[in-house]
């Protein structure tokens, strides 16, 4: 069973509809008893991160998270869900992530020339460090183009970095440490591309 963490935060529809179309039947819950059970999570998320972390620890799904994490459980975080994997965010004040990954969540202002818009809205072309080609990604090329909303990324994590997105700067695209994932571009809104990262997901052995 393929589990959408739902605690309140983003619009689940699109990815809903992609799991779908890659021949999933995705269940939407915040059930702890039911992401259990599931044999992969996605974690999405649109908004602040102060407020969506605030929503897990809530509603225990924090610890749930962390606990199927410990366990080997493959989980994938999506945009902001990708963020939260995170140490912490420097989003307007310093926050707390799940801390299934090494790094921190900061600011593109500063990092990415003034020309250059934020948020970062747009397709952008996906580029894999050297000699480190993930199995989440063997269906991707290199340039592909991919879709991002973002004002913020993940640093100070090269060594769970498994693809960069170039917006004025090198920016953190994909993410992976063992079995927990994450794509701070929205596979879901990405067509073919992102349908093959959902489905790599969902059919692999993590």
């Amino acid at each position: 069973m393929i589990a959408v963490i739902d605690y309140g935060v983003g619009n689940l529809f699109s990815l809903c509809r992609s799991l779908e179309a890659v021949g999933q039947t995705p269940v939407v819950t915040g059930d702890p008893a039911v992401l259990r059970r599931a044999d992969k999570l996605f974690l999405p998320g649109v908004g602040a991160f102060a407020d969506a972390a605030e929503k897990l620890r809530r509603t225990g799904l924090d610890r749930v998270i962390r606990e199927e994490a410990a366990q080997g459980k493959p989980i994938l975080g999506i945009c902001l869900g990708m963020q939260l994997l995170f140490e912490e965010s420097r989003e307007f004040g310093t926050w707390q992530g799940l801390g299934l990954l090494p790094g921190k969540v900061v600011p593109m202002e500063g990092v990415v020339p003034q020309a250059y818009k934020i948020p970062h809205i747009g397709w952008n072309g996906l580029h894999f460090p050297a000699g480190r080609r993930h199995p989440l990604l063997a269906g991707v090329e290199e340039g592909d183009c991919v879709y991002f909303v973002h004002s913020f990324y993940a640093a100070e994590c090269d060594d769970v970095v498994i693809a960069t997105a170039e917006y004025g700067a090198q920016l953190t695209a994909a993410v992976a440490r063992g079995n927990v994932m994450g794509c701070q571009f929205h596979p879901e809104k990405s067509g073919t591309v992102g349908l093959t990262i959902l489905k790599t997901f969902c059919e692999g052995e993590w």
